[in-house]
């Protein structure tokens, strides 16, 4: 009842009560006295006497043997509260002696009491010792830390924190872009950085990152240029007209995510026949685009019939062949698929066998998953996916779900057939994501509730001095590219 009521002075009689009694208090007893005291912190007529006998709970606590990461974090508060981040982060650090693992919120109040005091230092040792204990800081968090690295006006950790929120959200809240504001518009901001850099090596970078980061540190010098903007439907930002991308899973991921799908499929009975497919593909690697077949034979048709829809697929592969100027996509179907169409009609085995002779069809032999074969391919050969299939399925969720999505949203191809046409929904041309390009630029999403993405508000943040040098800019319009050079003269008139 003291808890529910956030009675601190009857807890106090309890607890004195208990004690005089010698009566046995558990880990429940400790946990709601020390919630008694945390609730009662934002009364300033009961917070000073709240932190002095919380802390007298926990240290009675410790010395019974009986200490949970709620107690420990409780006990954080209240140390941060009266001003002491030290104390809160040796509360964090003692759990390893009483084998408690300490959680993100167990971090909370140290990092917050050294961010608000200024003490940087302090703060980032928080979060290596975060880091050490496989904890992974959230929005808040790197919020905080960017704000004391802007506060002492520390760049390098100002860069390392914009990477690490960029992987954290899409879309940063209404604070977050205060604080980002912030260190764009400070005269620290202005200093930071360099006159010249290899454009090759930026590019270079940003492709073995996935798009849309370089990862490089600050490029350029001189006072940038923040405004609110918003991105049109072809992605291009409507104040400083630089496109958009639509962000990948980087290189390193990549080839683990190719290498864990080789891996899980010969565990499930692919065997020897998924390393001749491994082959196979190392010899025919020029796809732009790999087709589910019974994704698409099977849509909309009766299943349980052996409905099968050979003309549905043969217009899927002849809509991404006129899109990619006559160059075949790969074919994944089954081989009891294969065989089950050639034995149907000669026009279906006619055109098997085209697809054959052109290197377009790949037969999954008979006792594998064809989806192992389909999702291989679109991996290793980082091309388009054709498919409508979710991918929700037990077996993917073995490969991990957060770069798994990131994937699907740069690669997956989904289709419908109404009456008959075909409409490809591709990839977005760009990722709600904060974006770093080549020219020095950054963009930032910002967190609303849009029903129309161009009217999504976007920090967009350029340096207003010239860049150094010649980068070549390129721009996709339909099946044509156009190049352009953009000198120093033209910096800021993109084609």
């Amino acid at each position: 009842m003291c808890a529910r009521e956030r009675d601190l002075a009857g807890a106090v009689l309890l607890h004195d009560s208990a004690s005089a009694d010698g009566a046995h208090l558990g880990p429940y007893h400790y946990n709601a006295f020390l919630h008694v005291c945390t609730s009662s912190l934002s009364d300033p007529k009961t917070g000073a006497a709240a932190v002095e006998f919380g802390l007298k709970v926990f240290d009675r606590m410790v010395e019974d043997g009986i200490l949970t990461e709620a107690a420990a974090t409780s006990a954080a508060r209240l140390a941060a509260a009266s001003g002491d981040g030290d104390r809160a982060f040796e509360l964090v650090r003692s759990m390893d002696r009483h084998g408690v693992s300490p959680r993100l919120r167990s971090y909370g109040p140290a990092l917050s009491a050294f961010c608000s005091n200024s003490e940087a230092e302090k703060a980032y040792e928080v979060e290596a010792h975060m880091a050490s204990k496989g904890v992974v800081p959230e929005e808040p968090e790197i919020a905080a830390l960017l704000r004391v690295s802007v506060d002492v006006g520390n760049g390098e950790k100002v860069y390392e924190y914009l990477e690490k929120l960029r992987r954290c959200v899409g879309c940063v809240g209404a604070e977050t872009a205060e604080i980002v504001e912030r260190w764009f518009r400070s005269e620290r901001a202005v200093e930071v950085g360099g006159g010249n850099y290899d454009v090759g090596v930026v590019k270079d970078a940003i492709l073995k990152s996935g798009g849309g980061w370089h990862g490089l540190g600050w490029l350029g010098s001189g006072e940038w240029e923040v405004n609110r903007s918003n991105v049109d439907e072809e992605g291009f930002c409507v104040s400083c007209k630089e496109r958009l991308v639509c962000v990948d899973i980087d290189q390193t991921e990549t080839e683990r995510f190719a290498e864990a799908v080789a891996s899980l499929a010969m565990e499930r009975k692919a065997g020897s026949n998924f390393r001749v497919f491994q082959e196979w593909l190392d010899s025919h690697a020029d796809y732009e685009a790999v087709v589910d077949g019974a994704n698409i034979g099977y849509y909309q048709q009766n299943f349980a019939e052996g409905g099968f829809s050979l003309s549905q697929l043969d217009i899927v592969v002849r809509e991404l062949c006129q899109r990619s100027k006559n160059k075949w996509p790969l074919v994944v179907l089954h081989n009891k698929n294969v065989k089950a169409l050639m034995g149907k009609s000669p026009s279906n085995k006619r055109l098997l066998e085209e697809w054959q002779r052109e290197g377009a069809l790949y037969a999954s032999p008979k006792g594998s998953n064809d989806d192992w074969f389909w999702l291989y391919a679109a991996v290793k050969l980082k091309c388009l996916l054709v498919t409508n299939d979710e991918m929700r399925d037990h077996i993917f969720d073995l490969l991990g779900r957060n770069f798994f999505l990131k994937w699907k949203e740069r690669h997956q191809v989904r289709y419908t057939f109404a009456k008959g046409i075909l409409k490809l929904q591709m990839p977005p041309l760009y990722s709600l994501v904060i974006q770093e390009s080549e020219r020095r630029s950054w963009h930032f999403p910002l967190e609303e509730d849009c029903k129309d993405e161009r009217s999504r508000s976007w920090l967009c943040i350029t340096r207003k001095a010239p860049l150094e040098g010649t980068i070549k800019i390129e721009r996709n319009t339909g099946s044509e590219q156009n190049t352009a050079e953009m000198t120093k003269a033209e910096n800021g008139n993109y084609p």
